[in-house]
């Protein structure tokens, strides 16, 4: 087994047991693809140490804010500390590869996420006032994510090889269920809180529908950039050789 090795500055992969290599030339390309992405995920879950790729179960963030002023919901929350559980078992249901315009089609299903994290929220749904700091609990299941992934080619200067990067990313999401609790709602007012986690569980679609876009966004921003950490290190003729 070849591992990573340093060329010019840069890196390239040989064989390595973490990754299927796919040819452009090959009949069932996106199967291929398809067996690659889910050989992968193992490694994501435990991280990838060669790559500087961090454990991805939990998938940790620092922040996540929304700001949502439109509309019967109007909301300025904060999420620190994000832990999200669950993301490593999606399943892929397809996969394509449209090599004349450089572009990845994926849809994926994943059974269940669940997200703990801090929170600061202030704002109104639906009339009604809603404040609070404390602790975030969200959990989801069913999910179905599609994905467009725009590549394009450039030359890394470093070492004259050709690299891909996602130039631009379409996410769509839809959420089978949800549940949420924050606890600590209007000063921690008991009465208050229940009647509040109460009316957001009973209306979470329509929560998730006003809120929706602010999320894709930062997933879309979130796949962005760990794809082109992953492109940045090995050159296409090495990802998907002829």
């Amino acid at each position: 087994m070849r591992t990573l090795e340093k060329v010019r500055g840069g890196w390239f992969l040989g064989e390595a047991s973490f990754l299927k290599i796919c040819h452009q030339n090959d009949t069932f390309l996106n199967d291929c693809i398809m067996e690659s992405v889910v050989s992968l995920k193992p490694y994501l879950k435990n991280g990838i140490p060669g790559l500087g790729i961090p454990a991805c179960e939990p998938f940790r963030l620092e922040e996540i804010e929304i700001d949502q002023t439109s509309g019967p919901i109007h909301i300025r929350a904060r999420y620190n500390n994000v832990s999200i559980y669950g993301g490593t078992n999606f399943v892929p249901k397809s996969i394509r590869f449209d090599l004349e315009e450089n572009i990845i089609h994926l849809n994926l299903y994943i059974p269940r996420l669940e997200m703990i994290a801090n929170y600061i929220m202030d704002g109104r749904i639906l009339m009604l006032p809603i404040t609070g700091n404390g602790v975030a609990h969200g959990n989801f299941t069913d999910i179905d994510v599609i994905m467009a992934l725009q590549l394009t080619r450039y030359c890394d200067e470093r070492t004259g090889l050709i690299h891909q990067r996602v130039e631009d990313i379409y996410v769509d999401f839809d959420i089978g269920y949800a549940t949420v609790y924050l606890d600590n709602l209007f000063d921690g007012d008991e009465t208050l809180s229940a009647a509040m986690n109460l009316f957001l569980n009973d209306n979470w679609n329509m929560v998730i529908a006003e809120i929706k876009p602010k999320l894709e966004e930062t997933i879309a921003t979130l796949i962005m950039d760990f794809t082109n950490v992953i492109f940045s290190m090995f050159p296409e003729d090495v990802l998907l050789p002829p």
